[in-house]
């Protein structure tokens, strides 16, 4: 039985210094929530200037992060990359709060994507060089609880500063607020370790790897990294077509197929749904207690997801997650058939959201089991890097194509076509889950039969032989 990643930690704080990513986790939840109705009700924008936000920033996350990457690799300066990352969130979440114009809050939110991939790799590479191996999963877990804490500190903050009345942008200053507190934090209680290490590592501890491609319970996506060798440049291309032709008949083409309609599905429904809560008539309020079912949810589910993958196996807790989040999705496509009273919506919008938050903490740990299973003993670096450069892509296609249904298509269709993606992916995962198998047991991958009329000793497929 595979060795599972460690999601329950030892001790719910490893050390006290990683209480500094309660405040930005809580900070960056709420402004997740908040951005979008920002734009739907205080700026009177609609469901596509949602989707261009997203698509401005997830486009901006991937160019950001080749840059991040290169800089945490020749610059092994951590509290400088935190410190950045979240003095710049505390100014642009301030100057959101007095922003009137759509196209400057498109421009803040690109730089929000570009600052963000800054501090997703300090964090990681601080952990691997601040804890030795022996540490490491329950340190990987211990910070991962205290994203999820600062998650849902978020939400409630957004939660209890509505229903007081106040303002929504003035929610995006006590953001700023929040993310200026982890500053201090980190100025004081973060030091950069005598070591340093690449992100290239990351390759090497799945905890680390779960860290970096777990999406977040909000609308944001994965930020993808990029270890050195998958950077630009002639080479990685060389790289990736040899790739193409070692691992055709493998597990791994399958698992970022069916990993890239998962995120497709993610983030299409993600950005169109509090568009669709608020055409709902939900207030900004209940759109935010929507959103904390979610995350409520994953702090019950993500912390036992390690122990359920090690007893039903990576394999089939994937399958089963997926089919729960596709029913989830059907549930809210669902809705649309019928006329809800705002009472009713909400109700049964926190049912089904809290159920896709359950089921994507179990997928996020069983799905990068099985990639680390798939590229160990490989040029791990590069296939993982590769792995979460497509989760990136599937981002911005998903916000793109939340656009273009916003312009051509309807709720309905957005969560009817989030629905399917997932549930073709189930028998890609099923094949992979042959395709691993075929593999350790060192079975060959089968080949086409060739026609009566072929000619055997060429050894080619008919089709290059005619």
């Amino acid at each position: 039985m595979e060795k599972p990643v460690r999601t329950w930690p030892r001790g719910l704080l490893s050390r006290p210094w990683l209480l500094v990513f309660v405040p930005i986790n809580a900070a960056t939840s709420g402004f997740g929530v908040a951005l979008p109705l920002l734009i739907l009700i205080s700026l009177h924008g609609a469901w596509v200037d949602v989707a261009l936000a997203a698509s401005l920033f997830n486009g901006a996350v991937i160019l950001a992060s080749i840059f991040w990457g290169y800089i945490s690799d020749r610059y092994p300066t951590r509290r400088k990359l935190l410190l950045l990352n979240y003095i710049g969130f505390a100014l642009i979440f301030a100057l959101l709060s007095v922003t009137t114009s759509l196209p400057i809050v498109f421009v803040l939110y690109t730089v929000v994507g570009i600052l963000a991939p800054a501090g997703a790799s300090a964090s990681n590479l601080l952990m691997l060089e601040k804890f030795d191996g022996r540490e490491r999963p329950s340190a990987f877990a211990s910070f991962q609880e205290m994203s999820i804490i600062g998650g849902m500190a978020g939400l409630l903050v957004g939660v209890f500063w509505l229903v007081t009345n106040h303002p929504l942008s003035l929610l995006l200053d006590a953001m700023a607020l929040l993310a200026s507190a982890s500053v201090v934090m980190v100025w004081v209680a973060v030091k950069d370790s005598p070591r340093s290490l690449s992100t290239e590592h990351a390759a090497h501890h799945p905890e680390s790897l779960l860290s970096r491609l777990r999406p977040g319970a909000d609308w944001h996506s994965i930020l993808p990294f990029f270890p050195a060798r998958l950077r630009p440049g002639p080479a990685p291309i060389a790289r990736f077509s040899r790739w193409v032709r070692e691992e055709v008949h493998h597990e791994l083409p399958l698992i970022l197929a069916a990993s890239f309609l998962f995120n497709l599905s993610s983030n299409l429904f993600n950005i169109s749904y509090t568009p669709y809560l608020y055409s709902l008539g939900l207030g900004a309020a209940s759109i935010f207690l929507v959103n904390l079912g979610n995350n409520f949810a994953q702090s019950f589910s993500f912390p036992a997801s390690g122990n359920l993958t090690s007893r039903l196996g990576a394999d089939r807790l994937v399958h089963r997650s997926t089919y729960v989040r596709s029913l989830g999705y059907l549930a809210v496509a669902g809705f649309t058939f019928v006329a809800l009273s705002p009472g009713t919506a909400f109700e049964l919008n926190v049912a089904a959201f809290a159920l896709m938050g359950g089921a994507i903490a179990f997928y996020s740990t069983a799905s990068s089991m099985l990639l680390f299973r798939a590229v160990e003993g490989h040029e791990a670096g590069t296939r993982l890097g590769l792995a979460s450069a497509l989760g990136g892509v599937a981002a911005v296609a998903g916000a793109v194509l939340s656009g273009v249904l916003s312009v051509f298509g309807s709720y309905r269709l957005v969560f009817l076509v989030s629905a399917g993606a997932l549930l073709v992916s189930l028998p890609i995962w099923t094949m992979a889950s042959v395709a691993a198998i075929r593999r350790r047991s060192g079975t060959p991958a089968p080949t086409p039969s060739p026609s009566p009329g072929a000619r055997e000793s060429s050894g080619l497929p008919v089709a290059e032989t005619q």
